[in-house]
C-alpha cells in the first residue's frame, strides 16, 4: 500500500476517540456504547444470557467507555435494570436514557408523548437506574398527536425539578430541531446516521456548527458495501481492519460532534468496536470511505433506535 492508503492504530483505546462536552458541561469520550441489543430478541424481554450481558457492560467501562445510551423501551425496562446491576454507582460513567416510545410486543414501537406519560417514565428510569438525576434525558420520538411544546414542556418541568440535567431529542429534522430550540435548550440529537445512510447530513452539519452532540444510532451499518468482494470489504482487507471498525472510524473523523454508540452482545465485537477509537485513517482511506455511498437512505436500516 502507498502511504496515502495506510491506516494505523493509535493506542487502541476508547480514550483516543477524543472527548465531547455535552451542553458544554458534561465531558464524555466520543466512542460510547448503545445498550439496546443486550435485551432479548426483538428488543423484548431479558437477554438469553443474563451474565454475559452484565459482563459486556462491565467490559465496556473497563475499555474506557464512559457514555452509555439506553431507553425505557429497551426490554422494556430490561436494559436500564441491567445497566444498574452491572455499573451502579457508575463512577464517572454517564448514562443517558430516553422516553417517548411505548411497546406492544417484540419489534413493535409506538410514539407516546403525553406529558404525564413522559414524567412517569422519567420517574421509573430514575428508580431503575438508581439515580437522583438523569444526566441526559431524550425524547425518543416526537408524538405528532401531542404539541411539541407540551412534550418538551414536560421535560423542562423535570429539568426544573432537578430530575434531569440535559434534554435531547431523537429522529428529528432541521425544522423540528429549530422548533425544539424555541422551547428548550437541546443538548443532543440522536438520528440514524452511518456510512451507508447519510440522510441526516444537513442536521449533522447544523449540530457541528452549533456544538450540539449528534448521537448516530445504528452506527456500524455497512449493508451491501461489506459483502464479500464489496468495496468496504476490499478496503477493510487492504487496511487490516474490519468493516465495522472502518465505519466507526469514519464517523469519528466526519465530525467532532458525533458520538457513535455501537451496541453488541458479545465481548469479541465490543473489543473490536473499542479498538476503532484509536484508528487513524489516511486521507486516501477517508476519501474512499466518503465515496462509498451518497447522502440518502439505505434500505437495510432498522425500524428504531
Amino acid at each position: 500500500m502507498d502511504g496515502g492508503m495506510t491506516s494505523a492504530v493509535n493506542n487502541g483505546s476508547v480514550r483516543a476517540s477524543g472527548t465531547f462536552s455535552i451542553a458544554g458541561t458534561l465531558p464524555v469520550h466520543r466512542l460510547g456504547y448503545g445498550a439496546m441489543q443486550i435485551t432479548g430478541e426483538g428488543i423484548w424481554g431479558p437477554p438469553a444470557d443474563h451474565e454475559n450481558a452484565v459482563r459486556v457492560l462491565r467490559r465496556a467501562v473497563e475499555q474506557g467507555i464512559d457514555f452509555i445510551d439506553t431507553a425505557d423501551s429497551y426490554g422494556p425496562a430490561v436494559s436500564e435494570d441491567l445497566i444498574a446491576e452491572a455499573l451502579y454507582p457508575y463512577d464517572g460513567v454517564v448514562v443517558a436514557t430516553k422516553a417517548g416510545l411505548t411497546r406492544t410486543g417484540p419489534g413493535l414501537w409506538h410514539p407516546l408523548g403525553l406529558p404525564e406519560y413522559l414524567k412517569q417514565q422519567c420517574e421509573l428510569s430514575l428508580r431503575r437506574l438508581k439515580l437522583e438525576q438523569i444526566p441526559l434525558f431524550q425524547l425518543h420520538r416526537i408524538d405528532k398527536r401531542v404539541p411539541l411544546a407540551d412534550q418538551l414542556g414536560a421535560l423542562l418541568e423535570l429539568q426544573d425539578a432537578g430530575k434531569i440535567a440535559h434534554i435531547g431529542i431523537s429522529e428529528v429534522t432541521v425544522p423540528q430541531l429549530r422548533e425544539a430550540q424555541q422551547i428548550a435548550s437541546i443538548a443532543t440529537v440522536q438520528n440514524l446516521y452511518n456510512l451507508t445512510d447519510r440522510a441526516s447530513e444537513p442536521l449533522l452539519d447544523v449540530c457541528t456548527a452549533e456544538g450540539i452532540g449528534f448521537i448516530p444510532w445504528f452506527p456500524v451499518a455497512t449493508g451491501r458495501l461489506a459483502v464479500a468482494g464489496g468495496p468496504l470489504d476490499r478496503l477493510a482487507k487492504q487496511t487490516g481492519h474490519t468493516p465495522a471498525q472502518l465505519a466507526l472510524a469514519w464517523l469519528l473523523h466526519r465530525s467532532a460532534s458525533l458520538l457513535p454508540i455501537p451496541g453488541t452482545k458479545t465481548l469479541h465485537h465490543l473489543d473490536e468496536n473499542c479498538a476503532a477509537g484509536g484508528l487513524v485513517l489516511g486521507a486516501a482511506v477517508l476519501a474512499e470511505l466518503d465515496g462509498l455511498a451518497p447522502a440518502g437512505t439505505d434500505p437495510t436500516r432498522t425500524a428504531t433506535s
